[in-house]
């Protein structure tokens, strides 16, 4: 695969979703490109290439799953690499972007670490960026380099929509994310509900409040954009049931699963969590009733086409 004026694909695996840049890598039939990572006793970082990189067209992929810190910097260390050795054009695919959730100031004397996070991958020496299901979308303009603000909307929905769920309702845990939710609710058809929450304490937890809409006697689907410790999902179950839902289902594309997300999950009258591969779940917090899409199509796909200059809206038809 080659494109005017870059030169073939190079890929290389971050180690923040290993797995995901193997079926990435599968699909595009590029393989991941030789480096060294190497951490050193004071835990500083260093990365080496085991092949020149010069002109050509290089995609990182990596998630900045935990440890956070450590996967940021190897982000920054690698796209430092290959800038010095004269990439053609540098693409940071981060399926799960760190600090999505830190996106304004919402009160006196805090950071707007998306924001700086942003500066440090343009610093760094990115050319483009892309990602997926942003917590916010303001985040797309905190980058002054192009990129793609991607969703695994498509893939959830076609996967509920294969269930033929009919007497089920939408519900989303947050008034927050209600506009994402009517899109849900919209392609399967099926009516929508809303929790009302407020933050309690130091904003780490929600308490439900109320619930808008009706539950009663219907299958609920749960939405959401990540799960973290899942304190608000817990809650959200707690109040469809109480309400008289039927079965419910969990659907969300970044598994954090901070602790005690987990253990929450485990003891929740779940039907099926669904959730994607953005981040890698350790075998310790996996439950039975888990179900993992794979997003790799789908990033491979766009890099395909941010390779070849085509178009990446008519995969959503847009």
């Amino acid at each position: 695969m080659s494109v005017s004026g870059y030169g073939e694909i190079k890929l290389f695996a971050g180690s923040g979703c290993p797995e995901l840049a193997e079926r990435i890598s599968a699909y595009i039939g590029v393989p991941a490109s030789p480096w060294e990572v190497v951490e050193f006793p004071n835990e500083n970082l260093l990365i080496r290439l085991n092949a020149s990189v010069r002109g050509q067209d290089v995609y990182l992929i990596q998630s900045h799953s935990k440890p956070v810190h450590r996967n940021i910097m190897e982000t920054l260390i690698a796209i430092d690499c290959f800038k010095r050795d004269s990439a053609g054009r540098i693409t940071l695919v981060a399926p799960y972007l760190a600090y999505s959730q830190s996106d304004k100031k919402d009160q006196p004397r805090v950071p707007i670490a998306a924001r700086l996070l942003a500066d440090m991958i343009e610093v760094a020496g990115a050319d483009r960026w892309m990602t997926l299901d942003l917590h916010a979308g303001q985040i797309q303009g905190f980058y002054k380099i192009p990129g793609d603000s991607l969703t695994a909307f498509h893939i959830l929905v076609e996967y509920f929509r294969k269930k033929n769920l009919s007497n089920a309702v939408v519900v989303t845990p947050d008034l927050g994310f209600a506009k994402r939710g009517r899109n849900y609710a919209a392609e399967l058809k099926l009516p929508l509900a809303f929790i009302e929450k407020r933050r309690i304490g130091d904003g780490t937890d929600r308490e439900a409040l109320s619930l808008i809409g009706q539950v009663e006697d219907r299958d609920v689907i749960i939405v959401d954009d990540l799960v973290d410790t899942a304190g608000s999902i817990e809650g959200a179950v707690e109040i469809v049931k109480q309400h008289g839902a039927k079965d419910v289902y969990l659907s969300f594309v970044h598994p954090v699963l901070s602790y005690p997300a987990a253990e929450r999950l485990r003891a929740l009258p779940l039907k099926e969590i669904v959730c994607t591969d953005t981040i890698p779940i350790p075998e310790r917090k996996m439950l039975p009733n888990i179900n993992i899409l794979t997003v790799s199509e789908l990033l491979g796909e766009v890099i395909i086409r941010s390779h070849e200059g085509r178009s990446v809206g008519e995969l959503f038809n847009e």
